[in-house]
């Protein structure tokens, strides 16, 4: 992630990497009517990817780990899911990179009271001609952000079920359609606080694209933020920097990447073994697994694996891209035991025992 990391690096030094990667990796197309990606959108799509990270560390310090996750869910086209304690730029971060498209934006309070109809609408009878009248709800955006998503009630996250997955909403019996370009959800939850929250279900959270874990910032990034607020860098309105049609066509782009019937396999193989990690001869981690992947996972592997190369200046995925994403995909989808807990085992230590022992192509 060191290209993205960089906010100077530039599309030629992009270009760079990506003629090095070729002529050195094998899981690159072997023929030109294996790539599908001209060097116009390749370019393209460098280019809005570099705005959308310049655009973040204008308005975020540090937390690149979480950039990587923001922009690939975005040009991936899927939701994600952000956890940490309060005050670690979880809000400010989501709201920085819809900020930077120039598209519909909302923002979703969840406290224990929300109702389904607050979030995708509902129907109001009008007295003045006697009939019911659809109010659509603020999902209708093109980003939405849940903010502290587990303080709202079960039936309230299971509103969210359908638009989601299926991209439309039901109400009164008549289906309404999501925007058509671009739809995604930014959901935040605390950890560590237990009153008043109803924690997700494995339904709702598989929904999710990828889940992002954040830390605290180091104590150098600590005084630039405490620098920026005296300079009033954070709080200053900046201009979006795209349109929806640009994270519209880099999506596009992003779908287009190649990769290889080998690295389908080796996802595959992931996935099933966080089914049968009791079974793993090279791992202990199997008696901590209560439950294993279901293939959106695999799905999930694809599209996030495709958008990591593309940030990293690529067109084809190698098996490093699989596995720089396996925490952000497998982290909310392999469910733990109480033996676990008893032992003080976190699912990151799981992701890599499951991981490791599946063989690289």
């Amino acid at each position: 992630m060191s290209e993205l990391n960089n906010s100077s690096q530039t599309p030629s030094a992009f270009n760079d990497r990506r003629a090095e990667n070729q002529n050195a990796n094998s899981f690159a197309p072997k023929n030109n009517a294996d790539e599908n990606i001209s060097k116009q959108d390749y370019d393209y799509a460098l280019e809005t990817i570099k705005k959308l990270s310049d655009y973040y560390d204008a308005k975020v310090v540090g937390q690149q780990q979480l950039k990587f996750s923001l922009i690939g869910a975005i040009i991936a086209d899927g939701h994600i899911l952000i956890e940490s304690v309060p005050g670690l730029a979880k809000t400010t971060a989501a709201k920085a990179i819809s900020d930077a498209v120039d598209g519909k934006f909302a923002r979703i309070q969840c406290t224990p009271d929300l109702l389904p109809g607050d979030i995708i609408g509902t129907q109001i009878y009008n007295q003045a001609n006697g009939k019911f009248e659809t109010i659509l709800g603020p999902v209708f955006a093109n980003f939405v952000l849940l903010d502290e998503v587990n303080r709202s009630s079960a039936k309230t996250q299971s509103a969210m079920l359908e638009a989601m997955q299926e991209k439309q909403v039901t109400i009164g019996g008549k289906t309404y359609r999501m925007p058509e370009d671009i739809f995604i959800v930014i959901a935040t939850q605390n950890p560590i606080e237990q009153e008043g929250t109803y924690p997700l279900s494995e339904a709702q959270t598989d929904r999710f694209l990828i889940k992002e874990v954040i830390t605290y910032p180091l104590a150098s990034e600590e005084v630039e933020i405490l620098n920026r607020i005296e300079s009033g860098v954070i709080s200053r309105q900046t201009p979006p920097v795209l349109t929806i049609k640009d994270v519209d066509k880099v999506q596009d782009i992003c779908e287009k990447v190649y990769v290889d019937e080998a690295i389908k396999w080796y996802i595959s193989s992931i996935v099933v073994a966080s089914r049968r990690a009791g079974q793993l001869k090279d791992s202990n981690v199997g008696k901590y697994v209560r439950i294993g992947c279901s293939p959106r996972a695999s799905i999930a592997f694809l599209k996030m694996a495709k958008a990591a190369a593309l940030m990293q200046g690529r067109t084809y995925v190698i098996p490093e891209d699989v596995k720089r994403v396996s925490y952000q995909v497998l982290r909310h989808r392999i469910g733990l035991n109480y033996a676990a807990v008893a032992d003080n085992i976190s699912v990151e230590q799981v992701i890599d025992g499951i991981v490791n022992s599946v063989k690289a192509p």
